[in-house]
């Protein structure tokens, strides 16, 4: 086993034995490296003033820089990694760097709290070389909160920050010899930390993982932090024993068949994006709400499902498209429909010893019709009240011969309508049919009133979420939406 941590601090090799493995990446940088310039606002990976930039190689062993949240990111976390931080984003020599010389030249900074998050997000879109736009730019910055409400100017720096044309950038140009230095860091076995009482694992294939918890059976699993950073921030756990999913090779990946596209568990969100809003529009919108991406860039497609919550947006969403998932254990591998993987709040229909390794999803077949609908009081960075997605496909008569709804936020684990759908099977696709539907829906499920909504509202919104399904695939000229589908302007 590698027990020591190494990683790329902008240029310089750092190389960490024992460690506390729960330590954040903020805390790291502002207490032992007295690099300050990367804040603490909420410590949940919701205001992005924590944000830094990791460097990854990608498919190809090239580079791959991306922001992702400090606050939130376990230390161990960077292994093979390069970090960048604001510290590191101005030239050798000092001058700065369009992205900061953009912010100052559009005064786009007034407390200046924030100013070092965005900076952040604003070069991993630079770095990234996405065409500039304003929607673009609206997604880049969907997870950073300027509490000065100053939005616009910072908004005129990202349509500007590309006008210099004799800049070189000293990130890019160094890229291939980063690329390198990565590609010698990368391990062949487990890495295996151990500091404050506390042990972390990350084996790099499937058989090393199930050694590991046969031997550590207690042990929480870590796939992107997004959830399990909060048990450390914000609830204080003490996890112990940590097994980090996220370098296991067999659980990466992505794979069109002809049929059906199948996922790694520890896929990002971001790099399941293009591929499923290719064939699923609805799908990508909403996952494009799914979190900032500074979340899509850590959370991964088969930690929020195994995570199982009531109100996680992509169960409901993948429940509706008949989505399975492939779960592996030391006595083998098994395929169960996604519905059937959650039988009560925080219980799963998996074993001890399972794991979540892939998400199968059925592309669409000719005759089916499919919308997703994500209703929350924010547009970015919510949890939703109610998820609600809605598959059928009907006959050449226009019967339908199939039904499947999936729905968050309306009971303890997400959920298939049996109900409702019994009540559309086999009924032809009219307003009729939609409206005994819709009142089958409404009293389907008995939700909570919590700080999100009341149980009243989450009832009456679903079952008009149904009737707006039924008007988006029986009219095609009716506009149901405020904003342009077309993701983006």
């Amino acid at each position: 086993m590698t027990q020591s941590l190494r990683f790329l601090l902008g240029d310089e090799l750092r190389e960490i034995g024992a460690i506390d493995p729960t330590q954040t990446v903020l805390q790291w940088l502002r207490e032992d490296m007295a690099l300050t310039g990367t804040k603490e606002g909420c410590a949940e990976g919701d205001c992005g003033a924590c944000t830094v930039v990791l460097g990854r190689l990608d498919g190809q062993g090239r580079m791959q820089y991306r922001a992702v949240n400090a606050c939130i990111l376990f230390m161990p976390m960077l292994d093979g990694c390069q970090l960048l931080t604001v510290e590191h984003v101005a030239a050798p020599d000092g001058r700065l760097h369009p992205v900061q010389q953009a912010m100052v030249d559009a005064n786009a900074s007034q407390c200046g709290f924030c100013t070092p998050g965005f900076v952040m997000s604003l070069l991993s879109y630079y770095l990234g070389g996405e065409p500039v736009s304003r929607g673009r730019i609206n997604e880049a910055l969907a997870g950073n909160l300027c509490r000065c409400t100053g939005y616009r100017p910072i908004v005129d720096a990202a349509l500007a920050m590309h006008d210099d044309p004799d800049w070189q950038d000293p990130t890019r140009a160094a890229a291939k010899h980063t690329a390198e230095r990565l590609r010698a860091l990368r391990r062949e076995d487990t890495l295996a930390l151990v500091g404050a009482g506390r042990r972390y694992f990350a084996p790099v294939d499937l058989l090393g993982l199930q050694l590991l918890l046969g031997e550590h059976p207690e042990a929480t699993l870590l796939a992107g932090g997004t959830d399990v950073g909060l048990w450390v921030t914000k609830q204080h756990r003490d996890l112990g024993t940590v097994i980090h999913l996220g370098d296991v090779a067999e659980l990466q990946g992505i794979e069109e068949g002809a049929a059906e596209i199948t996922i790694g568990a520890m896929l990002a969100q971001t790099d399941a994006l293009p591929v499923l809003e290719r064939h699923y529009p609805d799908l990508g919108a909403l996952l494009r709400r799914f979190g900032s991406p500074l979340i899509r860039n850590s959370a991964t497609v088969g930690g929020n499902i195994a995570n199982g919550s009531p109100i996680g947006d992509s169960m409901p969403a993948l429940i509706a498209l008949g989505a399975c998932v492939d779960l592996i254990g030391p006595g083998g591998a098994r395929t169960i429909a996604l519905h059937e993987l959650y039988i009560d709040y925080g219980q799963q229909a998996c074993a001890a010893d399972e794991i979540v390794a892939r998400v199968r999803v059925p592309k669409l077949v000719d005759d089916a019709v499919y919308r997703c609908y994500k209703i929350s009081k924010r547009f970015d960075q919510d949890i939703s009240a109610v998820c609600a997605a809605f598959w059928l496909r009907r006959d050449e008569q226009g019967q339908i011969v199939e039904a499947r709804i999936g729905l968050g936020g309306l009971a303890a684990i997400p959920s298939r309508a049996p109900a409702t759908e019994a009540v559309m099977v086999g009924q032809p696709w009219n307003a009729q049919t939609a409206a005994r539907a819709e009142a089958a829906l409404v009293e389907e499920f008995s939700p909570l009133t919590d700080m999100r909504a009341g149980e009243a509202y989450r009832r009456r919104v679903t079952g008009r979420l149904l009737h707006k399904f039924f008007i988006e695939t029986t009219d095609p000229a009716a506009r149901t939406r405020v904003l342009a589908e077309e993701f983006p302007a």
